[in-house]
């Protein structure tokens, strides 16, 4: 694939220990200026393009905003994030070589102020996640629930000022498997003790563990709020978002072969789709694109567990 100036090469700078003990000490990580304000560009085109056609076909909700799953498959320029090296380092630093995006979506939340009674939108991602990974109290303590997945945040637009629609969270709140739950109106209007803002600038990016305790808030503002998540799972977890794939598109002939793993594609020697990254015999399959680059490049590492 011809690598243009919107798209440069993936350089899978390694993760130090002083930014995995960070980023596991508080859950998350903010990014300033990751993304070139080229790049920027392209991203704000795609998402207005998309805002409008899905405007244009009554997809949006009643406040105007619009939440589009699978995002990436209908933009290659969004595609082209999957393995933007600045935040990707990130994901297979702190998850590994054996993930796809099984969940992105385009975030756009125009203001709204429209007076509503306060609701209570504090979460972990992953849904059904938090369930069923749960550790049985009586038998094993309450121990953090596993990750399983970790999330990009792309910023697209100008959320610097407070009441712009910000993500709020609790930094180190992903080892807590529960929260308390006011049912208070004024209570829940204040919000939980400890929360901050991801106050950001377009090209910013954040990366934070699902298990991270957040909540969007209100857009008061005259800032329209753009953003894409990409969120990377185990390739042994299946897809949330429904996104056809057209191996016939352009859009497709256009990925790598880690873009193509990225977004679910099933690779390996296994007769059958290999999500385990096994191969005959149970042996590690060297074949699976992200693990051959950085197998390549000399960063596997026995002594991290994902990694290996």
């Amino acid at each position: 694939m011809t690598i243009t100036s919107q798209e440069p090469a993936v350089d899978y700078a390694p993760l130090t220990d002083a930014e995995r003990k960070e980023f596991h000490e508080n859950g998350y990580k903010h990014l300033p200026g990751v993304v070139s304000p080229e790049i920027v560009a392209e991203l704000q085109a795609e998402a207005d393009r998309l805002y409008g056609e899905n405007k244009n076909t009554g997809h949006i909700d009643k406040t105007g905003s619009l939440h589009l799953l699978g995002a990436v498959s209908h933009s290659p320029a969004f595609a082209r994030m999957l393995d933007y090296s600045p935040t990707f380092r990130w994901v297979w630093g702190l998850a590994g070589w054996n993930i796809y995006s099984q969940h992105n979506h385009l975030d756009v939340n125009p203001p709204y102020e429209e007076d509503e009674t306060p609701r209570w939108e504090w979460h972990q991602d992953g849904w059904r996640q938090n369930s069923d990974a749960e550790y049985y109290a009586p038998y094993y303590g309450d121990i953090p629930r596993p990750m399983l997945s970790i999330k990009v945040a792309i910023v697209l637009s100008d959320i610097s000022e407070p009441g712009r629609g910000q993500t709020l969270c609790i930094p180190g709140s992903h080892l807590n498997n529960h929260m308390y739950r006011p049912t208070d109106p004024t209570e829940i209007a204040k919000g939980p003790e400890g929360a901050v803002p991801w106050l950001a600038k377009p090209g910013d990016a954040f990366i934070f563990d699902r298990r991270l305790w957040h909540s969007r808030s209100r857009n008061r503002s005259d800032v329209t709020r753009k953003m894409l998540f990409m969120s990377y799972t185990y390739r042994w977890i299946r897809p949330v978002d429904d996104m056809p794939i057209d191996r016939e598109s352009a859009w497709y002939a256009g990925l790598t072969p880690v873009q193509r793993q990225l977004i679910g594609e099933a690779f390996g020697n296994l007769k059958v789709q290999n999500m385990w990254g096994v191969g005959e015999g149970g042996w590690i399959d060297d074949t699976i694109p992200l693990r051959a680059e950085l197998k390549e490049r000399g960063l596997l590492d026995r002594n991290v567990p994902w990694l290996r």
